[in-house]
């Protein structure tokens, strides 16, 4: 199988594109700027959704289903959040075709057949969810209300990428309703906490902890807490989102509720989200020339196994070593694959789920049968040795949580060591382009030097970092003081 891949180091970018089509992950649309999810790009996407479901459900959140569509009235109730989302609207005004009777076989939009009122398709869905929420709650008792939805959203965006930018997109979304300003606060703590902890621990991404400036927060909310992870070509990446709305929505949308001492009061809010973009994160993290390289704890296949023979007696001694290995890891929770295609050659079929990042491949032939052994392949650093097969499940399966925790460390000493500290413009310029990763500098706290620096070298400010320590220092582009450091980088 031959891959012609376009190397990292030749053209990044086309090296992600070519990789996401030839690896099966996903593939440019009939429609422009929508992507088709393959069935192998889509497995990795429902072990991902299963993962956050989980740790989801396991902080007391349900799910439920709300409209695609959104009345232009219901989307425009809350201000900021409407401008916010306005320049990237798909917008329903129709509701019939017929057919054209200057283009036969050709159909048009019914005149006759106009909406009393437009339908917003959703960028986002917090209008829907509150005008909803505004029936669900009366009382303290009712409290705090804690929903999320897997859907899909549209965002009319015009230069597109697979998984990092399209049109329609897969995600999930919480919307949470709470009885005090604190309470809604530490919930929007938590889920930035809860993506920190997918993103390191299943995605082996190391992320930074922040607070987003007012001029990057979500529209309509009062804070937003980021986790921003950084790519290999030193280009940061917003993984997941948890905003604190405040009471912007309940006021709104009328959603009050009785106290336990029978007074009407706001709730607050908080929205949170992940999506289909977190697959461009996971290729562009680990993956190298040769193709993905996907952590074990979301690969849809652990392990490939390979079998090598001339003559179909030797393909029945193998299957059967096979069907036991193959027990063994199924037992310690292992997904395994048997590649007993006859169409295809070893060869063909290495290059293909090396290609395809399965962590481990196992190589099986008529001399590992005789000498009861089983060469394994390591897919992150491409190494190999022959182990016997006394005890292999369990030495596959210590192995594959060893590759998490490699991919982790790598991922992170790469994070660690492209975060620089720089102390004045000339050199802020110099790391951002020669260096690259993240810029760690002091800013004077205005969208106006936000802006300027944005303008002049097209960094944003990523993150306020959670952690950053009071340092007091002087603002890298005006001079003017400032009391810690955030961090900028180019960005996806």
């Amino acid at each position: 199988m031959s891959k012609n891949l376009t190397t990292r180091s030749e053209d990044y970018s086309k090296w992600y594109n070519e990789l996401v089509v030839k690896a099966d992950l996903a593939e440019n649309s009939g429609v422009r700027g929508c992507m088709v999810i393959k069935p192998y790009g889509y497995a990795i996407w429902e072990k991902m959704q299963a993962e956050l479901d989980r740790m989801f459900k396991e902080t007391g959140h349900q799910n439920a289903y709300f409209p695609l569509f959104v009345p232009k009235s219901m989307f425009e109730a809350e201000e900021k959040n409407a401008e916010g989302f306005a320049k990237e609207c798909a917008v329903v005004t129709h509701y019939r075709l017929k057919n054209d009777p200057d283009r036969p076989g050709k159909l048009m939009v019914d005149p006759n057949a106009k909406l009393e009122e437009e339908l917003i398709v959703r960028p986002t869905s917090e209008a829907i969810i509150w005008s909803t929420y505004k029936g669900w709650v009366q009382s303290y008792r009712d409290l705090p209300l804690l929903i999320n939805q897997w859907a899909n959203v549209v965002r009319w965006e015009m230069r597109t990428r697979l998984f990092l930018r399209t049109a329609e997109f897969l995600w999930q979304e919480g919307h949470t309703a709470h009885a005090t300003r604190q309470e809604a606060i530490e919930e929007s703590e938590r889920m930035m906490n809860v993506y920190a902890d997918f993103a390191q621990n299943f995605m082996a991404i190391p992320v930074v902890k922040g607070l987003k400036t007012e001029t990057e927060r979500f529209a309509g909310a009062v804070e937003t807490y980021c986790i921003e992870a950084l790519m290999q070509d030193g280009k940061a990446l917003q993984a997941g989102t948890s905003h604190f709305l405040g009471q912007n929505f309940a006021e709104a949308f009328d959603v009050k509720f009785a106290t336990a001492e029978g007074k009407q009061e706001y709730v607050w809010g908080t929205s949170w989200g992940v999506s289909t973009r977190l697959m461009g994160a996971l290729v562009m993290t680990h993956s190298d020339d040769q193709g993905l390289v996907l952590p074990p704890n979301l690969a849809p296949i652990q392990v490939v196994i390979v079998p090598i023979y001339k003559t179909d007696e030797q393909l029945d001694a193998i299957s059967e070593a096979v069907a036991t290995l193959s027990t063994d890891l199924k037992k310690l929770e292992v997904t395994v694959k048997f590649d007993n295609r006859t169409t295809q050659k070893p060869g063909f079929k290495f290059a293909e789920w090396e290609l395809k990042g399965v962590p481990v491949r196992i190589a099986v032939g008529p001399k590992d049968l005789e000498n009861g052994t089983f060469e394994v392949a390591r897919r992150d650093t491409l190494t190999k040795e022959t182990k016997s097969k006394d005890g292999i499940a369990v030495y596959v399966k210590e192995l594959l949580e060893q590759i998490q925790i490699d991919l982790f460390d790598k991922a992170f000493e790469y994070r660690n060591s492209h975060i620089t500290e720089v102390n004045d413009f000339e050199e802020f310029k110099e790391v951002l382009e020669g260096k690259g990763g993240f810029v760690s500098a002091h800013w004077d706290g205005t969208a106006e030097t936000e802006d300027k620096i944005k303008d002049l070298t097209k960094a944003t400010i990523r993150c306020i970092p959670l952690d950053a320590k009071e340092e007091q220092g002087t603002c890298v582009l005006t001079g003017n003081p400032s009391s810690k450091r955030v961090l900028f980088a180019k960005a996806y």
